[in-house]
């Protein structure tokens, strides 16, 4: 072994850091990432290493190739990126679970085996959400507790579906898998729920909303990633992803067009750039894949930008609706601009970064037939920039003026932000470093007229929804209210399973309410405060889906007309 195994130096790096004193461990926690990168680079080489047998079975902790280095090399850069953001944390909580958090994802990333994999999936869960909990507030509380049961159930399904495999083929290699037996179906699932499958999406959208600033940098980081790394590694080329994909990237936009949190639209934005990616992973060509790895590398990037321009909005003023805010730019400048390079961004305007990765899904879509896939990830296309790229800036820096006059946040704040702007804007005008650290060759040439025009068309059309909104003053929404989504039915749903559960317990054990009844009493308590209904229904978003419908129209029309 010629290297040390990359989870191995954040979590060393996470002992030592838990055992400073305060004023060393932001410099110290700063080192870590830093080494993390030197030993990949200089000492790990492609193959398979740390490798040792448990009951009978290999496991193999560090497998190398092109697919594990590049999301290698994304997380230390992340990771890097985030510890600057928070150096200004005194909170040892935050650092330490901040660095086994990012460990835990590359151990993923480079696990060989199922059971390897297992651990570093469950330890992924269990330390990210100190990160939540850390704001020390009744929502994270509760938010937290429902995103660690989303992820702990993940991991269970995961392990699950691994001791299925093992009885059926007698291996725990983390290989591809086909959809044709019981094993393969939880794996997906498993992967699925981490990646915000629809219908578990929720988790992300509290938990990353209730997070501390700094943290939800870090949240936005690597859990979904990971799992977008393990479905490009075991089921590529899987055709029901392509559709489960589309839904993605299509349904959070009527969500987004209406939050008022403006953290919250983030979050929604990130499960419809996941979309893009898992559809890439589905179609499952070259193309498509380096597509869906390539805009995984560039939204770590871009959306880290954008929460952290929305962290230190939140920071210096204490307030994150879109309705309580603008007329920031006055006093922050600089944030304004550095997140206004993330909106061009994750807009894929031409020379910014999501140009040249996300168009690589859409070519591979038309390539392989899959037209009304095609339509619908341009309708996608045109909502990211409408709510992202529009509706982020806007609200938060320009707007009516809404009086505050808060001050730049700390400068590590600024220089974080900084670095992400520039790599936005370096993989955007020169791709061509990023293409060549892609698991398969490309060929493929972003900036050719037919695209630049075409995307300047969807950009443009997009902005009149935008507009036609403002105009009809829908935005932003003044009133509390909820969006109706499928965490409606978990509220309803959990707190009768669970008294179901405590009646049956209670009727099969004598004297059930000494052995099981009292637990399950309790149990149910703590659903149903977690998941008590709350909020003012909201149905305003089938206007936006009008006029996101619109623009749409309009743009297939002259796509069509030139065509």
């Amino acid at each position: 072994m010629s290297s040390l195994l990359p989870a191995l130096v954040f979590f060393a790096g996470a002992l030592v850091v838990a055992l400073l004193p305060a004023r060393l461990r932001a410099g110290v926690s700063l080192l870590v990432p830093v080494a993390g990168a030197l030993n990949l680079l200089l000492f790990v080489e492609q193959g398979a290493y740390w490798q040792m047998v448990l009951f009978d079975y290999q496991l193999t902790l560090l497998k190398v190739d092109k697919l594990s280095l590049l999301f290698g090399y994304l997380f230390h850069l992340a990771a890097f990126i985030g510890v600057v953001y928070a150096l200004h944390v005194r909170d040892a909580a935050q650092q330490v679970s901040a660095l086994l958090y990012a460990g835990s994802a590359l151990g993923a990333v480079f696990a060989g085996d199922l059971i390897t994999l297992f651990v570093f999936w469950e330890i992924l869960a269990v330390t990210s959400v100190f990160l939540i909990w850390a704001r020390r507030t009744t929502r994270a509380q509760g938010a937290g507790m429902r995103y660690l049961l989303m992820q702990i159930g993940s991991g269970v399904l995961l392990l699950s579906g691994t001791l299925l495999h093992l009885h059926e083929t007698g291996s725990i290699a983390f290989e591809q898998f086909t959809l044709d037996g019981t094993a393969s179906w939880l794996i997906l699932l498993a992967f699925g729920i981490k990646c915000a499958f629809p219908f578990a999406h929720n988790w992300l959208t509290e938990a990353y909303a209730e997070a501390t600033p700094t943290g939800t940098v870090f949240l936005s980081a690597f859990t979904t990633k990971v799992a977008v790394y393990a479905l490009a590694r075991g089921y590529p080329g899987t055709e029901l992803l392509v559709y489960v994909g589309v839904v993605m990237a299509a349904f959070p936009i009527f969500y987004a067009v209406i939050e008022n949190d403006l953290r919250r639209v983030l979050c929604y934005s990130m499960i419809n750039q996941v979309g893009f990616m898992v559809v890439g992973i589905g179609i499952g060509t070259e193309l498509a894949l380096n597509g869906a790895v390539a805009h995984a590398f560039n939204d770590v990037i871009f959306k880290g930008l954008l929460f952290m321009s929305m962290g230190a909005v939140l920071h210096v003023t204490g307030r994150i609706n879109g309705s309580e805010l603008g007329g920031l730019y006055k006093t922050m400048p600089v944030t304004t601009g550095l997140c206004i390079v993330g909106a061009a961004s994750i807009s894929a305007f031409p020379l910014f970064s999501g140009f040249v990765s996300k168009s690589m899904v859409m070519t591979a879509a038309l390539y392989e037939g899959y037209d009304w896939t095609w339509l619908v990830l341009l309708f996608a296309a045109a909502g990211v920039f409408h709510h992202a790229g529009i509706k982020i800036p806007y609200f938060a820096f320009f707007a009516h003026d809404s009086g505050l006059r808060a001050r730049e946040p700390p400068w590590n704040m600024l220089l974080a932000m900084g670095i992400a702007a520039a790599l936005c804007i370096f993989n955007g005008s020169y791709p061509w470093l990023l293409y060549s650290l892609l698991p398969w060759p490309v060929d493929y040439a972003p900036y050719t007229w037919s695209h630049v025009i075409t995307q300047t068309q969807l950009l443009f059309f997009s902005a009149l929804a935008f507009v036609f909104l403002q105009l009809r003053g829908l935005y932003p929404p003044e009133l509390p209210s909820t969006n109706i989504d499928a965490e409606y039915l978990y509220r309803r749903l959990a707190p009768r399973l669970l008294l179901r559960l405590q009646a049956y317990c209670a009727a099969a054990y004598a004297g059930g309410q000494q052995l099981g009844g009292r637990w399950f009493e309790a149990a149910a308590e703590r659903v149903r405060h977690a998941y008590a209904p709350k909020g003012v229904l909201n149905f305003s978003w089938l206007t936006g889906t009008t006029a996101l419908a619109v623009a749409v129209l309009l743009v297939t029309y002259l796509l069509l007309y030139y065509a």
